[in-house]
């Protein structure tokens, strides 16, 4: 191989799967995304995950690697086959990780590659990872520091231990509680029946990138919107969308600029009457009912009536059986996950000092529940 350009691209390759690792194991979800061409994929079948576009990819990737304390991820090279200004290629992963509910692993898998060249370079065109070895027997060791969260990843390993539970999800039900896994189908089915008998308005999508269309579709521009505070609302893009553009009166980037001391009463009725509430909610039962908890309790009255419309969006892995269910995941999961947020956020901890359980709607089309089958958020 004596072809000086043939050996400048074998080597500009190999540094962008590099480059692909270290973006992972740092976080970093813009660099990550931009190593792909605009309309690139990322495919992860055994989860299964589809992103496309650098968008998808980016806010995608947040949202699985929410779930993880740590991950580590080493790469080795495979094969590169070049053509031109296209080629393809394999990487081989190891990859170590636990996620937030205590399940840990080891995991081994491998990259099926085609790259493009660019004007910036060589991209990937498509990346399709294939889990070739799993093994969920709890790992002994932990990440070092109490900022160890930070440098976790969770973006490729999600398809070993996402599958596994999505499994025993399927299988039974009256099992130990899982509450990170996605319901079945035939749950989320039952659960939006029952949401349609007690009133609301229910609808199941694919996943995050599809509720964040159809929000926008159901909000009418210059209404006045208020967001909860919620990981749902981050990863997907919708508190972006409503807190960063024109299109609507966004109301809490405006009371975050007020003076709590001295306009508290004027806050007070700016989140409680909006004309859309935008959420999600703690759990949702296969009875149709929701459950929301709060610390403070001031996204509560939107909930309840005070907003004109209401829009929750909620996570396949919120679903439970019933009420009691329902407040085990409370307590026992989300609960700890958004204490440990907020105590990085805010330095404090949080509480479940009010819930709220809605459990019909008794003025038509003013709620609307939007189901994934994908999980998101806590």
């Amino acid at each position: 191989m004596n072809d000086f350009q043939e050996i400048a691209d074998r080597v500009e390759i190999e540094a962008l799967r590099g480059e692909f690792t270290d973006a992972a194991m740092m976080r970093d979800r813009a660099r990550l995304a931009a190593l792909f061409t605009p309309d690139g994929v990322l495919r992860m079948p055994n989860i299964p995950v589809e992103f496309v576009g650098r968008e998808e990819i980016r806010t995608g990737g947040e949202r699985l690697q929410a779930q993880w304390d740590f991950f580590v991820q080493n790469s080795h090279p495979g094969t590169i086959r070049l053509d031109g200004d296209k080629a393809t290629g394999r990487t081989y992963m190891q990859e170590i990780a636990r996620v937030l509910d205590g399940r840990s692993g080891l995991n081994f898998a491998v990259y099926h590659d085609s790259y493009q060249r660019t004007p910036e370079g060589w991209k990937f065109a498509e990346r399709v990872y294939e889990v070739r070895y799993v093994d969920t027997t709890p790992l002994r060791g932990s990440a070092p520091g109490l900022d160890a969260q930070s440098h976790g990843s969770g973006e490729a390993w999600d398809a070993g231990l996402a599958s596994e539970a999505a499994e025993a999800d399927a299988s039974a039900t009256g099992a130990a509680d899982d509450f990170s896994a996605p319901a079945s189908a035939e749950r989320l089915d039952r659960a939006i029946a029952a949401l349609r008998a007690n009133g609301f308005t229910a609808e199941l999508l694919d996943d995050a990138a599809a509720a964040r269309a159809r929000v926008k579709e159901l909000i009418p521009e210059g209404a006045g919107v208020f967001t909860g505070a919620s990981e749902t609302l981050r990863l997907s893009g919708i508190a972006q969308d409503i807190e960063e553009g024109d299109r609507y009166q966004a109301i809490r980037p405006h009371v975050l600029k007020m003076d709590r001391a001295t306009e508290f009463d004027q806050i007070r009725r700016l989140v409680a009457g909006p004309d859309v509430f935008v959420a999600s909610v703690a759990a949702v039962t296969e009875t149709g009912s929701l459950v929301i908890a709060s610390g403070s309790g001031s996204q509560l009255p939107a909930s309840a009536g005070g907003a004109a419309k209401a829009i929750w969006i909620v996570g396949a892995q919120k679903v439970v059986p019933d009420l009691s269910t329902a407040l085990r995941r409370v307590e026992g999961h989300a609960l700890p996950l958004e204490n440990a947020r907020a105590q990085a956020v805010y330095g404090q901890p949080s509480a479940v000092n009010r819930l709220l359980v809605l459990n019909a709607e008794p003025r038509p089309g003013r709620g609307t529940v939007l189901l994934l089958r994908e999980a998101i958020g806590f």
